[in-house]
C-alpha cells in the first residue's frame, strides 16, 4: 500500500482553507500506473473552483490540479513494464495537487529528458490549450496579426512564443509591470488599463486576424470588433466574473450566446469558446490528440523553440502560499507545486 500526501480542497474558502491529508492508495490495477508526482501546476481553474466557480467541477471535498508531471513507479497488469521510471506528463482536471496518483496508462504522455519537470508542467495545460487554440481554432497562419490577452499569463505567454516561432505577428495586452517579459517573448505590448481597441487599431488598422480572449464580460465585444474580415475570436474564459456572486454558469451561458449570435451574423468574422474537454465522448480520439499536440509542444521546447515561464517553485505542502501568490496578479507565468 503506498501513501500518498494531497491537498484537499474542502469546499469554498479561502487559500489558507486548504488542507493537507494522507491517503492509501491502492496498487494500480489492468490499464493503470501509479505516478510520483514531481510538478503540478497552480491554475486559473484551481482559483475558480476554490470559489466554487469552476463550470464543471465536482462537489466539495476535492483534490485539485489541472495537470501534473511525474516518474511512474509502478504498473498494472496490462501495462508494459518498461513505462516503470518514465517521467510522462498528465492532463487530469483534479487529483493533480498530490504526491502519489493513479491515472490509465493509455493518457499519459512521455516528456523529453532534455525538461525539467517543473518547465514541462508549464507546458500541459497550457501548452495543448495554446497548440489546440492556434491550430485548431484559429486555423493562424504565418503572416497573420493576432491579439492575445493576458499575453504575461500561463496560458498567454505559451500562445506568444507559439505563434511567434510560426512566424505570427503578436500584440499582447498585460499591466505595465509585466510589459518587458512580453515583449522579451517577441509581442507587441499594449497596457491593458488603456483603451485596448484603440491601441490595436493603432497598430493594426485593418483588423487582426484572431483574437484569444480569457476575459469574457463586456470586453467581448470589443475583441469580436478588432477582428479582421476572415478574422476569428477564440474565447476561452470568463476571467472578469470570476468575483461575482451568483450562479457560476450564466457567465459561460451569456458567452455562447453571443458568440451564436455573433456566428449567426453574415459579418464574415467567426467567434469560438474553447474547451480542452471537447470531443471527450470519442476517448480515443481525444487522448491521442492529447497526445499528439503536447508531444508537439515537448518537442518545441526540448529544441529550446520555447521558453518555460516558470513563476514559482513551491513546495506541495505551502499550497495555500502557492494559490495566493497565483492569484495576486504579480506574476509572469505558471505558478508550480513541487515535492
Amino acid at each position: 500500500m503506498n501513501t500518498a500526501l494531497e491537498i484537499v480542497l474542502p469546499g469554498r474558502v479561502e487559500p489558507n482553507g486548504l488542507q493537507v491529508t494522507r491517503r492509501d492508495l491502492p496498487a494500480p490495477g489492468p490499464r493503470q500506473a501509479l505516478v510520483r508526482v514531481e510538478a503540478s501546476g497552480v491554475s486559473f481553474a484551481e482559483q475558480q473552483m476554490r470559489r466554487g466557480k469552476y463550470y464543471d467541477q465536482p462537489a466539495f471535498p476535492f483534490v485539485p490540479g489541472y495537470d501534473l508531471v511525474g516518474t511512474v513507479i509502478e504498473v498494472g497488469a496490462e501495462v508494459d513494464p518498461a513505462l516503470i521510471g518514465r517521467r510522462v506528463a498528465a492532463l487530469t482536471k483534479t487529483g493533480g495537487w498530490s504526491s502519489l496518483v493513479v491515472l490509465d496508462a493509455a493518457e499519459l504522455v512521455r516528456v523529453p529528458g532534455e525538461l525539467d519537470p517543473a518547465e514541462a508542467e508549464t507546458f500541459v495545460v497550457n501548452g495543448i490549450t495554446a497548440w489546440q487554440m492556434l491550430y485548431r481554432t484559429a486555423s493562424v497562419r504565418p503572416g497573420q496579426t493576432i491579439l492575445v490577452h493576458g499575453a504575461n499569463g500561463g496560458v498567454g505567454s505559451t500562445l506568444v512564443q507559439l505563434a511567434r516561432a510560426a512566424g505570427v505577428h503578436v500584440i499582447g495586452t498585460a499591466s505595465a509591470r509585466n510589459a518587458a517579459a512580453v515583449q522579451a517573448l517577441g509581442a507587441t505590448w499594449i497596457d491593458y488599463r488603456g483603451d485596448v481597441a484603440e491601441q490595436v487599431r493603432a497598430l493594426a488598422p485593418n483588423g487582426v486576424d484572431a483574437v484569444f480572449d480569457h476575459v469574457g464580460g463586456p470586453g467581448i465585444v470589443d475583441s469580436f470588433r478588432l477582428l479582421a474580415p476572415g478574422g476569428t475570436l477564440v474565447s476561452y474564459g470568463t476571467a472578469s466574473t470570476k468575483n461575482d456572486e451568483g450562479n457560476s454558469r450564466l457567465p459561460v451561458l451569456r458567452l455562447f450566446a453571443r458568440l451564436l449570435w455573433w456566428n449567426a451574423l453574415p459579418n464574415k468574422r467567426s467567434a469560438h469558446f474553447f474547451n480542452i474537454w471537447a470531443g471527450k465522448r470519442n476517448a480515443t480520439r481525444f487522448h491521442n490528440r492529447i497526445i499528439e499536440d503536447l508531444g508537439a509542444v515537448f518537442d518545441l521546447a526540448a529544441a529550446g523553440t520555447l521558453r518555460a515561464q516558470v513563476a514559482a517553485r513551491i513546495p506541495l505542502t505551502e499550497a495555500a502560499r502557492a494559490m495566493e501568490l497565483a492569484e495576486s496578479g504579480t506574476v509572469t507565468g505558471k505558478v508550480v507545486l513541487v515535492p
